[in-house]
């Protein structure tokens, strides 16, 4: 390995002991690749030299997910049907960020001037939804989504002070409900699990944790 200028120890002998543990994909074959999804198969060479397939992954853009939270201390959710359960559930507003080329997963040599900035979509995306805006936003994370299967990321905003300025202008697909729900109602639907979005309960998680005084 080409040792950099300025590199710290620690990351070298971080990506040292990542070498033993790192496979390798020899093959890729794109089983869906359409404008909605790029799912593949794929065979991997593992550490020890065997190869093994196959390993199903998908591609899909970056989002957005805002927890919001009204002047009176009331969270901003939405009511909608989630097909992959089956059933309507609650949730924070959340949505795709737009991409240049306009894909809706990552394609060939991904960078991030390919895409909308992520707060502009937060807000985008919480004025489509619910109608409502913000002017105190606070990045609270970002982190994958299903690091095992997918490459995409969720980018998770606190906005708090929100204030009703506009009605939802939805799109074709979107078929939603807003409601507001004070903290005992939040974590009722929560643990009832009517609130089935794990990315979005980890973001009430650290806004809550933001609100107490804690960093993450």
């Amino acid at each position: 390995m080409e040792e950099k200028q300025g590199l710290p120890k620690e990351r070298t002998a971080g990506e040292d002991r990542d070498a033993a543990l790192r496979w390798v994909e020899v093959s890729r074959e794109h089983i869906v690749e359409d404008e909605w999804i790029d799912f593949r198969r794929s065979a991997y060479r593992f550490p020890d030299g065997t190869v093994f397939e196959p390993f199903y992954s998908y591609s899909r853009r970056d989002y957005v997910v805002i927890v919001p939270e009204d002047a009176e201390g009331k969270f901003i959710c939405v009511r909608q049907f989630r097909q992959g359960i089956g059933r309507v559930t609650v949730e924070f507003p959340a949505g795709g960020i737009e991409r240049r080329d306009g894909k809706e997963y990552r394609s060939g040599l991904f960078s991030e001037a390919d895409a909308e900035d992520a707060l502009e979509a937060a807000k985008r995306e919480l004025l489509e939804e619910t109608g409502y805006s913000s002017d105190r936003w606070t990045h609270l994370i970002s982190m994958p989504s299903n690091a095992t299967i997918a490459d995409n990321y969720a980018h998770i905003f606190f906005a708090r002070n929100c204030r009703k300025i506009a009605g939802p202008a939805l799109d074709d697909t979107e078929f939603l409900e807003t409601t507001l729900l004070d903290v005992k109602q939040l974590k009722l639907a929560i643990r009832s699990g009517e609130f089935a979005q794990a990315v979005h309960v980890m973001g009430w998680l650290l806004a809550k944790d933001l609100m107490a005084g804690n960093k993450l």
